[in-house]
């Protein structure tokens, strides 16, 4: 019987779980699902859950994990997750991953993907961020700097950071992030899908160790 490849990124923030999540589904035809995306896709289509959601938020309320499950629950039910997906931003919390557990089927090949890298290594990647308001383009103090110091190379508007971008902001979205996901860290090796890769390399290098991995996993050649 033919598993359905199901990936899970974790991953603190800027260690690269996004350019990893567009790799990963080109090459493996996966669908990327990001819960950030899903709720705004709700939202703009006023969609029952979509509508549930605005509210809650409205209130300044968190949204309940039953919510953030019938939304995810609702999407990998459509026909492009059927040959497989990537979870990218769930879960969050051990009640999500649990409640996950309970409805993969047995024909669904999961694979739990951490990408690790030093908080030096976070911290620097990320405070030395520099964002177009204009065309949203991202660039880098060091590793991508702009042509003209302070100026987007495709709409020449000023360059900014982002407030949480900031180094004191970012080491405290790292302390979260590691409460939140150590109990997830457990989880995954108890059920011995979890497989850990270092996020300190290029781009190029970290997708080369995850595709080792993954075709050990689904016997697809690298």
């Amino acid at each position: 019987m033919e598993k359905t490849l199901v990936v899970i990124l974790l991953g603190p923030p800027g260690v690269g779980k996004g350019s990893q999540a567009t790799k990963i589904c080109s090459q493996y035809k996966l669908t990327h699902i990001s819960t950030g995306d899903l709720f705004r896709e709700n939202i703009k289509n006023q969609t029952e859950l979509g509508k549930k959601a605005q509210d809650i938020m409205a209130s300044g309320a968190l949204v309940p994990d039953e919510l953030v499950l019938s939304m995810l629950f609702d999407r990998i039910e459509k026909q492009d997750c059927k040959t497989g997906y990537l979870l990218d931003g769930f879960p969050r919390t051990l009640a999500q991953a649990q409640s996950f557990d309970k409805k993969l089927k047995p024909t669904d090949n999961l694979i739990v993907i951490s990408l690790e890298a030093s908080d030096e290594t976070v911290v620097e990647r990320i405070s030395g961020r520099l964002s177009c308001k204009t065309c949203n383009r991202i660039y880098h103090k060091i590793v991508n700097p702009p042509s003209q110091e302070g100026l987007c190379d495709h709409c020449h508007e000023t360059l900014y950071q982002r407030p949480d971008d900031k180094e004191e902001v970012v080491k405290r979205r790292l302390s979260v992030y590691k409460t939140q996901t150590k109990p997830l860290i457990d989880h995954y090796k108890k059920l011995n899908v979890l497989k850990t890769i270092s996020g300190e390399h290029s781009i190029d290098k970290v997708f080369e160790d995850i595709s080792i991995v993954l075709a050990s996993t689904t016997g697809e050649k690298v």
